[in-house]
């Protein structure tokens, strides 16, 4: 009973996750232009409920050093096609190349 209580949490967090957002970088308050605060944005909106805001980890892994283990493109593929329990598709078209970059830049 206890496992599909956790079960089913998870995957109504994964469910949750995935419709995150939705608004475009340009509707947010900043409006700096620059492609790190633009991706950090597209970020909070549809990632950090899985991976925390400050890339700690919560769901999904912990991200503060991904561009340690990953290359930007790795990083692209992963969000495009999904892995493990992370779906495909979560962020899409141009965002996605922002988002990847910047995690990139995380070592």
């Amino acid at each position: 009973m206890k496992g599909k209580l956790i079960g089913l949490f998870v995957g109504a967090s994964l469910v949750l996750a995935a419709c995150g957002g939705g608004n475009s970088a340009s509707d947010n308050k900043d409006n700096s232009g620059s492609t790190a605060s633009a991706a950090e944005q597209i970020f909070q909106q549809n990632c950090a409920s899985c991976h925390g805001q400050n890339l700690e980890g919560k769901v999904g892994p912990n991200l503060q050093k991904v561009g340690s283990k990953y290359s930007k493109d790795e990083i692209k593929q992963i969000i495009e096609k999904g892995r493990g329990g992370m779906p495909a598709g979560v962020i899409q078209g141009d965002d996605v190349d922002k988002v990847a970059e910047w995690l990139a830049s995380k070592k």
